[in-house]
């Protein structure tokens, strides 16, 4: 969930928000039904207002929802703003929409169920013909020669001040990709188209895809970045690409497991994909890289996946198995109870003393057993 902070940090961001208002003014036409998903404070559902929208369905998940209900009182927006806290996939709505408005992008397009929610918001919300903004993200992809970038991952693993061999890490991190703002200069190998998603026709959910370059200079290169380019609709949309105004989203930094210093006639293969795994998506990218000396011979070749990325002990690989067999721990039996109880419709204040009886030695306190309770009411309950 974002801060009030991050929703302010949006609507200050000017590329993003001036190439949405220009949309949406264009997009709407008066009396048509606008959906904003992901509305936060509500700025997408006010300017829909503005601009002739009859009725506007903001739907967010996040209590932050509040917040564009206050906005859209002082306003006086709120009898034209039907506002409703569930996620879009769950809501069902009197009539169809004239334009679906968003931005549930992160760094990248392909962020948690973003691509899923667009597909079923396109399918059951919107009118046949109507307006999705954005229409289409283009994701692009380029080498770096960038040793700032890569020290990040790596420099604090490399060397420190008290002579410890710290480089286990190294491989941990270089599975890692990260939010960065790279420079012009810093890019090495000329950036290719990577995929587009036509938001008005897509159905897959994962990516996969493969590039190849032909290195014209010699260098050291140190990994790829991605970004995307937003089309809103008709020529209004905006680039992310280093050089660009900045916008709020950064680049991605995908670093290879070291550098490489690249020769002219070098090739450089990468393939990457993005797999929607739970709530989020698994990142792999694998790059091959041929000698331009020696026909067939490698210079580096690097498997690298953001399942790497972050340690995992043997225990917990093997809880994740297909054959584990669970048993449940203290924390497991104690939130068992508490659904089964919230299924009971037993009052919150009831559930906690349950708690207190049969866990004393794990809550210690009612207010420990009743913010437990409450969190797990909030998240299950109706």
């Amino acid at each position: 969930m974002y801060s009030l902070s991050g929703y302010g940090d949006m609507m200050a961001d000017h590329v993003r928000m001036d190439a949405y208002a220009r949309a949406l003014r264009r997009a709407i036409e008066p009396g048509a039904i606008v959906v904003d998903i992901g509305t936060g404070t509500g700025i997408m559902a006010f300017l829909a207002c503005q601009y002739g929208a009859k009725r506007v369905v903001a739907i967010e998940t996040a209590d932050v929802i509040e917040v564009a209900r206050e906005i859209a009182r002082a306003n006086g927006l709120d009898d034209r703003i039907e506002f409703i806290q569930k996620s879009s996939t769950e809501t069902m709505l009197r009539e169809r929409a004239d334009v679906i408005v968003s931005d549930l992008r992160g760094v990248l397009p392909l962020f948690r169920h973003h691509v899923p929610a667009i597909i079923d918001a396109r399918r059951r919300l919107l009118v046949p013909g109507g307006v999705l903004i954005p229409r289409r993200d283009r994701l692009y992809i380029a080498g770096v020669s960038a040793p700032h970038l890569y020290a990040r991952h790596v420099a604090p693993w490399d060397s420190n001040q008290y002579a410890l061999d710290m480089r286990a890490a190294v491989r941990i991190e270089t599975n890692a990709w990260r939010k960065v703002r790279a420079r012009p200069e810093d890019v090495f190998l000329k950036p290719q188209l990577l995929a587009t998603l036509d938001y008005t026709m897509i159905d897959r959910l994962d990516l996969t895809a493969e590039v190849q370059w032909s290195v014209t200079q010699a260098g050291v290169a140190h990994g790829l970045i991605v970004w995307f380019d937003a089309d809103l609709g008709g020529d209004i949309g905006f680039s992310n690409a280093p050089g660009m105004p900045d916008a709020l989203y950064g680049h991605a930094f995908f670093p290879w497991s070291h550098p490489v210093g690249l020769a002219g006639g070098d090739t450089v293969s990468v393939g990457i994909s993005a797999t929607l795994i739970g709530d989020d998506y698994v990142w792999c990218w694998n790059t091959r890289i041929a000698n331009s000396g020696t026909a067939g011979r490698l210079k580096a070749e690097f498997r690298q996946s953001a399942f790497f990325g972050v340690p995992l002990s043997p225990a917990s690989l093997a809880k994740r198995s297909a054959e584990h067999i669970p048993a449940l721990n203290d924390d497991g039996r104690l939130d068992r109870l508490i659904l089964e109880l919230l299924d009971e419709h037993v009052p919150l204040g009831s559930i906690a003393n349950e708690l207190l009886s049969k866990f004393p030695s794990r809550l210690s306190t009612w207010a420990a057993a009743m913010a437990r309770v409450a969190d797990l009411s909030a998240r299950y309950s109706q």
